[in-house]
């Protein structure tokens, strides 16, 4: 397989460009007026669009967008079917031709095919779909060009794997060792052929087209992240086995993009003010390296951005060449969160004894948090783990969970909050948050021992109480009676003794 073959396979989610061809007799240098320049993208996105066999009837539609510097006249955008086993679609079901109308510069139209439907026999690939673009000027000056775009075709299940596993991408460097593709699994490449602009020797059989070609890119560091600096190196190589290219000048641009606020600014800037790169030569099958600082813009969303690469340079016949490439560069967006106050209620607690710990995740990120956990670890406590699931962006997501005191800790010993969650990639990432809790020693249970040994108080003794007052004031009555008695005898005999005196005393007389 060419080496070109393989990073077309890569390449799925890329918008691909080239420059038309000026009119018959017409040279580059002799060109005054501006011209249009027409890319073609998947209007879908960055993904390719997958057309799967027995699938209900799909639309295939094509952005067009004029980045040159004349108004495009009367576009129109044929599909180039040289075989029709290239063509994932049922011929009977496509128009042809698909008039656009007009384009004026660094404006866009579509163009969309509607009810197609999917061949039957289409495996697991990945197809090039090759377009012929034409237009005007307005001042009689015809135009065209030729694109493709890339889509990926999915075979019809078969009945006993309702799942067939698909065919892995083919990796660089394995079968062919010279090419020197480095693309991130995330990112992609497309290179398009170049045109004589102007210069010297005209093309022929004895000096073919030196054709550059982006073979690879990586980024230092490896993931880019939305608001910080980057390096982008990107892998040349001359695939003419007998032509030098030299006097080359290189040129990046990234598409307008990101929140609406700032949708007319670059997802990527360069660090140094230019966007420009020279490179004085690649020798003949030779391979070269070029770099540029950059900086991400801080609100461009997580997923692919594409940056468009002109390159121009002369062969040793100072003939002079244009031609195209794109890449594809994945940004990550940081996740982002924030936690309450952890409540804790009870703040104390003795061993054997539960403590409920309560807060909440704001994640005030541009990612969804996926898979949202929370466990509670110390020295002195275990609780089970608490999921929380998936938390949107400028969601809030509660944590509560109950830990369950296991030994003493002292006052002031740390104990520590872990929440794990994964990406949309499936990376897992952790992040602790510390609470103190105190944990008292256990109450002692009761003696029950000790229980028997404790005098028990006896009642207050009613009867005998009352017999001994009933006693006391029979003994007082009688006391009362025989005083009585002894008080009358008694004067009885004074009385007698009185009445004797008196007698005695008469007697006398």
């Amino acid at each position: 397989m060419r080496p070109f073959k393989k990073i077309a396979a890569i390449a799925m989610s890329l918008a691909l460009t080239a420059a038309f061809v000026l009119p018959s007799g017409v040279r580059a240098e002799d060109t005054v007026a501006p011209i249009p320049d027409i890319k073609i993208s998947i209007a879908e996105g960055q993904d390719a669009p997958t057309y799967q066999a027995e699938d209900q009837e799909q639309n295939l539609t094509i952005k067009l967008e004029n980045t040159g510097k004349a108004d495009a006249k009367n576009v129109k955008i044929i599909p180039v079917l040289s075989d029709a086993s290239e063509w994932p679609f049922e011929i009977e079901n496509m128009t042809n031709e698909y008039t656009v109308g007009d384009i004026p510069t660094g404006q866009s139209g579509e163009a969309k095919w509607e009810n197609l439907k999917v061949r039957q026999d289409v495996g697991n690939n990945t197809v090039r779909l090759f377009f012929k673009i034409t237009c005007d000027d307005g001042n009689q000056n015809q135009f065209e060009t030729n694109k493709y775009v890339f889509v990926k075709t999915k075979e019809k299940p078969k009945e006993e794997k309702p799942k067939p596993e698909e065919p892995k991408p083919e990796e660089p460097n394995k079968e062919n060792p010279t090419d020197d593709t480095t693309v991130p699994m995330d990112g992609g490449i497309a290179n398009n052929d170049p045109i004589v602009t102007g210069g010297g020797g005209s093309e022929s059989g004895n000096n073919p087209v030196p054709r550059v070609i982006v073979t690879g890119f990586n980024t230092e560091p490896g993931a880019v992240n939305a608001g910080s600096d980057f390096k982008l190196i990107i892998h040349l190589k001359n695939t003419s086995g007998r032509t030098a290219v030299s006097n080359m000048l290189f040129d990046l641009q990234a598409p307008s993009s990101g929140t609406e606020a700032a949708a007319e600014a670059p997802a990527f800037l360069p660090s140094s003010g230019s966007s420009s790169i020279f490179l004085d030569s690649i020798p003949a099958g030779g391979t070269q390296d070029i770099s540029i600082q950059m900086n991400a813009r801080a609100d461009l969303v997580q997923k692919p951005y594409s940056i468009a690469m002109t390159m121009k340079y002369e062969d040793n016949k100072a003939t002079q060449y244009e031609s195209s490439s794109s890449l594809a560069i994945p940004v990550k967006q940081a996740a982002r969160f924030e936690f309450s106050e952890l409540e804790i209620a009870p703040e104390s607690v003795a061993v054997g004894e539960e403590a409920n710990i309560t807060c909440s995740l704001y994640n005030t990120g541009r990612i969804k948090l996926y898979n949202v956990k929370a466990k509670f670890q110390g020295d002195g406590i275990e609780g089970k783990d608490v999921f929380v699931g998936n938390v949107d962006s400028g969601a809030t997501g509660s944590i509560d969970g109950i830990v369950t005191a296991t030994k003493e800790m002292m006052s002031g010993e740390k104990c520590k909050m872990v929440v794990t969650y994964e990406d949309d990639s499936g990376k897992v990432s952790t992040v602790e948050q510390e609470f103190t809790l105190e944990v008292v020693p256990e109450a002692p249970p009761m003696d029950m021992t000790q229980m028997t040994d404790v005098p028990v108080e006896k009642p207050f003794p009613v009867i005998p109480v009352v017999i001994g007052a009933v006693a006391a004031i029979i003994a007082v009555i009688i006391l009362i009676v025989l005083l009585k008695k002894r008080k009358k005898k008694k004067e009885s005999v004074e009385e007698e003794d009185l009445v004797d005196e008196v007698d005695r005393f008469t007697e006398d007389e």
